[in-house]
């Protein structure tokens, strides 16, 4: 179910609401914030790129919103309902779900009023993206069992807490990520829809129709947007404007290119039309996110 009456400018909140508990893995103890000091260390995370991950219960007014994510954010929905924003909308995430969210594409979830929510999480920090550890065609939102994802975050955090066994704590670890990864990689082998995505992320500024999609997997118009709804949670079309706000975003953040320079760069011949689909996606205007995570 979508939620439509999103923000047209979201901004960073971080509230954990009253009752609200966590449960946390952390790479190493640069990060000071507040919701992380004093939680165990387990440095064999960093094997595979996690910042930290856990374990939360969740009541209202949770609410987190990150604008400069730089890294991707995995959680799993356990038991209850919340709202997390994907593709510029607010949706529901339920028992039995799981959202992944790339670099650069505002990060925000949030309880609902008398509904507690249990969730569990994987942060992974900042990676080149030849050596991502995810793809960016993992699913928006899809259905996940997060149970085993839940006792391997607490076996890890009991593990970190007490005896700190090395061996332990990278098979513990190597666990975590794996099950990320049993999400991320939807179609792994699939090559009909490999073959389409790789021409659209080398092409981005390239008209793409659902008729051409369907030319490259060689499959029908219908069976391409069947393919997709199951794998990515999302349109083909959808899921070509994805990327072009996720490379957008990108360049925003980490080059000093002109905003028009940018919208050709992913297809968007009108400055305007770009600034409008990127505030759709991404809650606020090019200049403004720019301006927010420079």
């Amino acid at each position: 179910m979508s939620i439509k009456n999103i923000h047209n400018n979201i901004r960073e909140i971080h509230l954990f609401g009253f009752g609200s508990q966590t449960l946390v893995v952390r790479v190493d103890d640069r990060d000071q914030r507040e919701w992380l000091v004093d939680t165990p260390i387990c440095n064999s995370l960093n094997d595979y790129r996690i910042a930290h991950c856990g374990i939360a219960e969740a009541t209202h007014p949770f609410e987190i919103v990150r604008m400069n994510l730089s890294g991707t954010f995995f959680f799993a929905c356990l038991e209850g309902e919340g709202h997390v924003l994907v593709d510029g909308e607010w949706r529901s995430v339920g028992a039995g779900q799981a959202c992944l969210q790339p670099p650069f594409i505002p990060n925000a979830l949030k309880a609902q009023k008398r509904k507690k929510w249990k969730l569990c999480w994987v942060r992974y920090q900042p990676a080149p993206q030849k050596q991502s550890v995810l793809s960016l065609h993992a699913p928006a939102l899809g259905m996940f069992d997060a149970a085993p994802l839940h006792f391997a975050i607490e076996g890890l955090h009991s593990e970190a807490s007490q005896r700190a066994s090395i061996h332990m704590l990278r098979k513990w670890a190597e666990l975590v990520h794996s099950y990320v990864q049993s999400f991320s990689q939807p179609f792994h082998g699939d090559k009909r829809l490999m073959a389409v995505w790789q021409a659209v992320e080398n092409r981005l500024d390239e008209d793409w129709s659902l008729a051409r999609l369907a030319q490259i997997a060689c499959v029908s118009k219908e069976h391409l947007r069947r393919l997709c709804a199951s794998t990515l949670g999302r349109s083909p079309i959808q899921h070509v404007t994805f990327l072009r706000m996720q490379h957008a975003a990108e360049l925003l953040a980490t080059t000093d290119h002109k905003i028009a320079q940018i919208a050709n760069r992913v297809g968007y011949v009108n400055q305007f039309a770009f600034s409008d689909t990127f505030q759709r996606w991404l809650g606020c205007r090019p200049s403004t996110y720019r301006n927010q995570n420079k």
